[in-house]
């Protein structure tokens, strides 16, 4: 049977060989003191009932860890388990000490972790070769699809504050916590959509405890994702909060111009976005040159200016110059347009987006 354990804390846990999968639970039920949230084991037996034995027309996509499927908990699976769709994030057949400790991450940070801008983790698999997630499914998929689609409508401008609020509010609960955590791979694919558009942030593989006490920084291996890792951990391996600052910063610039981090089918100089953009980031005159031209005019200019020198600060090359997590939030508050406003934009692009589909089927 599997071969993981951990002592759940997030800051301390580690890898044994000999151990087995059913200690994970009796370790989790250990800390329901401390841990409120009920996140169940699955057999992969439950797992191929879920998604239909892993059928290819669920999958919703993947990436280097493996295959994210959408499923099916009905009630009847389990005593205790109400009806309910989920993702289900295979990990495919990576049982190295990195890939098993990514996995382990996700579930001990989920697993302690709520708030409303992270994704609830439902479950999980340790199963002999098997490592399975089992996430509440998110409608609308990730920022990365809907803000870089050539299908689906542009984000309105309301909809893109929304998601830099709802993110940064994430960050700083993390950031805030009594143990810190650094998400160290933040990014645009690891923001998820509900139908409201709301943000939720997934994938703690990565994720570290942040320095504490006297401590500055934490040092570790160098991962996350080319383009969005903050310049000093690249070059040094020393991690702190403001990292997440700058990769926010980074994501926040791809909601104002509507392009990806990087892009190698553009011309050179503008293929790496924050060097192409950030000298204009402060430039009013040239700022509306480089906002997502899809948005068609509909947004603020005082709005863009202001979201424009909050990602300037957030991609400062001083990790110390960047603006803190709570600072960022409270800068995107007035940002935010109204309820009434939102509701109605969200719905009107929500009935054009269905227009939209339906005249491609």
């Amino acid at each position: 049977m599997g071969n993981c354990w951990f002592r759940w804390k997030p800051s301390i846990y580690r890898v044994s060989s000999n151990a087995k999968s059913e200690e994970v639970e009796d370790f989790r039920r250990g800390d329901l003191a401390v841990n409120p949230l009920v996140v169940f084991s699955f057999n992969f037996n439950e797992l191929k009932v879920i998604t239909s034995n892993f059928r290819q027309d669920h999958v919703l996509g993947g990436g280097g860890f493996g295959s994210v499927y959408k499923g099916f908990i009905s009630e009847d699976l389990r005593q205790g388990i109400q009806s309910l769709q989920v993702a289900v994030k295979v990990h495919d057949g990576d049982n190295s000490h990195q890939g098993h400790r990514e996995w382990l991450a996700e579930v001990i940070y989920l697993g302690q972790l709520s708030h409303p801008n992270l994704v609830k983790l439902v479950g999980y698999c340790c199963e002999d070769e098997h490592r399975v997630l089992i996430y509440e499914y998110m409608p609308r998929g990730s920022v990365e699809n809907n803000l870089f689609s050539r299908v689906l409508l542009p984000l309105p401008w309301s909809v893109r504050m929304k998601i830099a609020l709802g993110a940064a509010k994430r960050l700083a609960f993390l950031h805030d916590a009594e143990q810190p955590v650094i998400y160290r791979d933040f990014k645009t694919s690891n923001i998820l959509l509900d139908m409201d558009y709301n943000p939720k942030l997934s994938d703690f593989g990565l994720a570290k405890d942040g320095p504490v006490g006297d401590k500055s920084h934490v040092s570790t291996r160098i991962m996350g994702t080319y383009g969005y890792a903050a310049p000093e951990y690249i070059m040094t391996g020393h991690l702190t909060p403001r990292s997440d600052v700058y990769s926010y910063g980074v994501v926040l610039l791809e909601l104002l111009t509507g392009r990806k981090s990087l892009d190698k089918s553009r011309p050179a100089r503008e293929q790496n976005l924050t060097d192409w953009a950030l000298p204009l980031l402060s430039e009013k005159k040239k700022l509306v040159n480089i906002i997502d031209p899809r948005l068609g005019g509909d947004y603020p200019i005082k709005g863009i200016h202001k979201a424009a020198m909050l990602a300037y600060h957030c991609l400062n090359r001083n990790p110390k110059a960047r603006p803190l997590m709570r600072d960022i939030v409270d800068s995107l508050e007035p940002l935010q347009v109204s309820t009434t406003e939102l509701s109605n934009t969200v719905l009107t692009y929500s009935d054009e987006a269905s227009l939209v589909a339906s005249r491609k089927k």
